[in-house]
């Protein structure tokens, strides 16, 4: 339990000094602006609650894919195609970001050098 704790708090350190680069919040506000794009379409075009299409989005987004909520307009499966594309991209690299200042703090408290 303490591991975990100890683990936590290094992640969001990480994860602190990652928001400090610009690329990086750059990257936070495409994903927010991707995500409550996707919740948008589907409680419009779905006709689904903002809970369910939020959902939806970040399960679509993370590859989860659990086929609970499915589209069902023509225009929704084509907006997902693309949705899932690119939005799944722009996570990758969110997520590749915040990698590599977890992999920095590592590499510093073991004093290891940086890799470029």
């Amino acid at each position: 339990m303490l591991l975990s704790v100890l683990a936590l708090g290094r992640l969001l350190r990480s994860a602190g000094r990652a928001l400090a680069d610009p690329t990086t919040r750059g990257l936070v506000v495409l994903t927010a602006l991707i995500l409550l794009g996707g919740t948008s379409f589907y409680a419009t075009v779905e006709g689904w609650s903002v809970l369910d299409a939020s959902y939806f989005s970040v399960v679509t987004l993370t590859t989860i894919g659990f086929g609970d909520l499915t589209p069902v307009s023509d225009a929704a499966k084509v907006f997902t195609m693309v949705y899932s594309l690119v939005g799944i991209g722009v996570l990758a690299s969110f997520v590749a970001s915040i990698a590599i200042f977890v992999r920095q703090d590592w590499d510093d408290r073991h004093g290891r050098r940086h890799r470029s």
